[in-house]
């Protein structure tokens, strides 16, 4: 009798199922979903909400020179170079992974980034994108053999987790939050903590079809009492600002901000540089994006 009531059921949950998925599609057609909230992957320092797509690889050429407050003597930090070389690739549209090498501080970071959710208009409307981003840093300073005693290999990583919300206003005008989670498996516990949380605050002003200006602010929630380096210098928040050029198949942004660091372990907790007191880095960053694999035509 069971079998029998089951047989007489399967031809309705199949029309139920069609007509479910005949309405998703309806939905899909008849919503607008929001692109290009930001030009490209990075804001200045940090990550955007953009993840590249599927089959796009994308070299990064991250570039910082010394402070400009440092004189003639060293050409106003042109005679000093903190580099960062990374790759990008798209697994999905949604969902990319990252790799580079940070000279500043000799660490190799990687990344996770997925979009987790899209702005859209119309039959399915949702007011903001927002993308999961999981980070993981290796030191490799200090050099083997110069370790403290105790050091260990893990002693050498640190974490990153972030959310990035962002919502285009206009064509020309979005904005972007990002709570951030910072651990580190060994500090200094005198002056510093292994967990740490900051937020921050970007954004974008579009001025033509290929300028745009760009900015970016991490606010540490948490500093400790003795918010110093070994040497005595202070700690502060990163600040910077972008004008981003985008030219063909890359996006070439200049870029002046107070740190020279260019991994969130780094850049978010351990800024020396006063951006309003003059330690204010000249910088770019570069990007080429290549297409591995081809479109799907639909």
């Amino acid at each position: 009798m069971k079998k029998l009531f089951l047989l007489l059921l399967l031809p309705t949950i199949s029309f139920a199922q069609d007509d479910l998925l005949k309405e998703l599609e309806k939905q899909d057609q008849n919503t607008d979903y929001t692109i290009a909230t930001f030009k490209g992957t990075r804001l200045v320092n940090g990550h955007s909400v953009e993840t590249k797509n599927g089959g796009t690889l994308e070299f990064i050429f991250a570039h910082r020179f010394g402070k400009l407050n440092e004189g003639l003597y060293e050409m106003y930090g042109l005679d000093q170079a903190y580099v960062r070389l990374g790759l990008d690739y798209g697994i999905t549209d949604n969902l990319s992974v990252s790799i580079g090498r940070n000279s500043a501080d000799k660490i190799m970071d990687g990344y996770l980034k997925y979009k987790l959710l899209r702005q859209s208009s119309g039959e399915r409307s949702f007011p903001f994108t927002m993308t999961l981003l999981g980070g993981t840093a290796y030191s490799i300073s200090p050099k083997r053999g110069n370790e403290p005693e105790g050091f260990k290999t893990v002693d050498r990583l640190a974490y990153t987790a972030q959310a990035l919300i962002a919502r285009k206003f206009t064509p020309s005008l979005s904005l972007q939050i990002m709570p951030t989670y910072i651990h580190k498996n060994a500090v200094d516990q005198s002056r510093e903590k292994n967990d740490q949380l900051a937020i921050g605050i970007g954004g974008r002003i579009k001025l033509t079809r290929s300028v745009a200006l760009t900015s970016e602010y991490y606010y540490r929630l948490d500093p400790p009492d003795n918010d110093l380096f070994e040497a005595g210098s202070k700690r502060y928040n990163s600040l910077g600002f972008g004008i981003d050029i985008e030219t063909g198949g890359h996006v070439f942004q200049i870029v002046l901000t107070n740190t020279s660091s260019l991994t969130e372990r780094t850049f978010i907790t351990e800024t020396k540089g006063d951006f309003f007191g003059g330690d204010i880095h000249l910088g770019f960053n570069v990007t080429r994006t290549f297409q591995l694999k081809k479109k799907d035509a639909k």
